[in-house]
């Protein structure tokens, strides 16, 4: 575990996606920490080669903390459908292709299910966090949600997968939450409060 003793400023958030650079810099920003994306900085998305969601936030971590002798944190996130066995999963990201549809995306999952004939909806968002430092230290945080998803996709906010997630006790899909509501309950906000409890704490 790292410990909490040599606090940074400045954090390079690993990612060129800007719904979750808006996320996470709402959920770091009110401890007196100044982000940066790496996209900004220049740094290029490494391949994502790993197996894990942990792998490939540790892989993008590395990335960006070599490229700019700051700490970095890197966010590998997606939906898991558990009658796809568990896909999209890593690849969630992959399935919306290179222009990101992911109403694309979406509608590949409803067809699986379709074809399959599959009537069990349950799903999970995952989140793992890795945070890197220029002397080497690292520290891993994993988060979830649970829910279901619906065939149809429901609301504008949020972004990826959003529309067709309903969380355990909701009735309406993270694209239709007011987003507050929403970051208080996801993945990323379990994932973040584990980092916040370890780290900033």
């Amino acid at each position: 575990m790292l410990n909490s003793s040599k606090p940074f400023e400045k954090l390079v958030i690993a990612s060129h996606n800007k719904g979750k650079l808006k996320e996470i810099a709402a959920l770091v920003t009110p401890f007196g920490i100044d982000v940066i994306s790496a996209g900004d900085l220049g740094v290029a998305e490494p391949e994502e080669t790993e197996d894990s969601f942990i792998g490939n936030a540790l892989l993008k971590a590395r990335a960006s903390c070599q490229a700019t002798g700051l700490p970095a944190l890197a966010d590998d996130s997606g939906l898991e459908v558990m009658a796809l066995d568990r896909a999209p999963g890593i690849y969630s990201a992959r399935w919306a292709g290179p222009e990101r549809d992911f109403y694309a995306a979406m509608g590949e999952i409803e067809r699986q299910m379709q074809a399959k004939g599959a009537t069990d909806r349950t799903a999970r968002f995952v989140c793992a966090l890795a945070l890197v430092y220029p002397d080497g230290r690292e520290a891993v945080f994993e988060g979830e949600v649970r829910g279901q998803i619906v065939a149809e996709p429901r609301g504008s906010h949020g972004f990826g997968y959003d529309p067709i997630f309903v969380a355990d006790g909701q009735s309406l899909t993270f694209g239709e939450l007011d987003p507050a509501i929403k970051h208080a309950m996801s993945h990323r906000a379990d994932a973040f409060a584990k980092f916040v409890s370890a780290i900033l704490s």
